[in-house]
């Protein structure tokens, strides 16, 4: 991993805060005159997204920084990139609605945070949902809360920030894979307890493992409006188109109702034909299956990633410079499987 440039925004330049407030206004008054017609035609909450994410992986021991982002830039740059990458996946996916983005300690503790939040307020005023989620660092990496009081600091400065938008979704620990189920769903009651306002359908829970099984958490009847975040990926096992379909499901059990995928992902700049390649290839078997059930059995999902630099997964790149962000698609079949599952095509 590269070691993150922690640069400080100044926000004791007079004409830096003047154009900081002037694009929160914007946005204010944005939001009360949009109308949400992003809408999907299957899944809860109808997300139909694509991940958002930093180039070194969400796995940072600083700040999170997402692809196209640089630790410089002020909350109106952020604003202003987050909608040319934005209005870019509207141009080349149409259909997608949400955005998932990382969040981390130190990422809401210190003066990211004031710039960061550009890309939520944007967002949400442009009628995206957006997922918040919650990344440990790199240097732990084992499916465990780094620091409890700096986690639940960093969530009382989040919920208390967007509990009252009705499009920003919360996922309290991404792939919690170093807990029992009973420690983790100990996790989720402490987040319900401490969150009594937030609406219990745009809080996201993370299945057991690296979220890779959510029978478990969807059990338990403390969580039963609660959301329910899934992952799975080609690279963890070789099956067939019908073997892809039923671990799937082995995955789901009954709660697709409230099932979010919220990663599946495979390569997209090997120039694989997602829609008429030969099924024998294990990443396209998973790629059909994956968009299959979703569309089938109306699962939610969110594509990882829609944008990381970097990252052969990708389904998109992007191009030219500063503010002036452009998308640029990597697969279009990997696009149109992907829409498929959204009910798009």
């Amino acid at each position: 991993m590269l070691g993150i440039i922690l640069c400080a925004c100044s926000k004791d330049d007079v004409a830096e805060v003047n154009q900081a407030n002037a694009a929160k206004n914007t946005l204010e008054v944005e939001n009360t005159t949009v109308s949400n017609s992003l809408t999907a035609k299957v899944g809860a909450a109808s997300i139909a997204g694509l991940n958002w994410a930093d180039g070194r992986d969400n796995f940072v021991d600083g700040w999170v920084i997402l692809s196209g982002l640089t630790a410089g830039d002020s909350y109106a740059t952020v604003v202003s990139k987050t909608d040319a990458v934005l209005n870019g996946f509207t141009s080349k996916i149409s259909g997608v609605n949400t955005i998932r983005i990382p969040i981390n300690p130190p990422s809401v503790a210190e003066s990211w945070w004031a710039s960061y939040q550009g890309v939520i307020d944007k967002a949400t005023s442009k009628g995206w949902k957006v997922i918040i989620a919650c990344w440990e660092s790199s240097s732990s990496k084992d499916g465990l809360i780094d620091n409890t009081t700096a986690f639940w600091s960093m969530w009382n400065t989040v919920v208390t920030k967007y509990q009252g938008n009705a499009n920003v979704y919360f996922e309290p620990f991404n792939e919690p894979h170093g807990y029992t189920l009973s420690q983790l769903t100990g996790i989720y009651a402490q987040f319900l307890s401490n969150y009594p306002n937030v609406p219990r359908g745009r809080i996201i829970l993370d299945g057991i493992g690296y979220s890779e099984n959510v029978t478990g958490v969807g059990a338990d009847s403390r969580f039963t409006s609660c959301l329910l975040g899934l992952h799975n990926y080609a690279f963890w096992a070789t099956r067939s188109v019908t073997q892809w379909r039923a671990d799937w499901r082995s995955r789901i059990g009954s709660y697709g109702s409230r099932t979010v995928i919220t990663e599946f992902g495979a390569g997209m700049n090997s120039g694989k034909d997602y829609q008429n390649g030969n099924q024998s290839d294990n990443e396209i078997a998973y790629i059909v299956a994956t968009s299959d059930v979703c569309r089938t059995d109306k699962i939610a999902s969110v594509y990882w990633p829609g944008l990381r630099d970097g990252d052969s997964y990708s389904l998109f790149t992007r191009g030219g410079s500063g503010n002036n962000i452009t998308i640029n698609t990597v697969s279009t079949t990997g696009v149109f499987r992907v829409r498929y599952g959204w009910g798009e095509n």
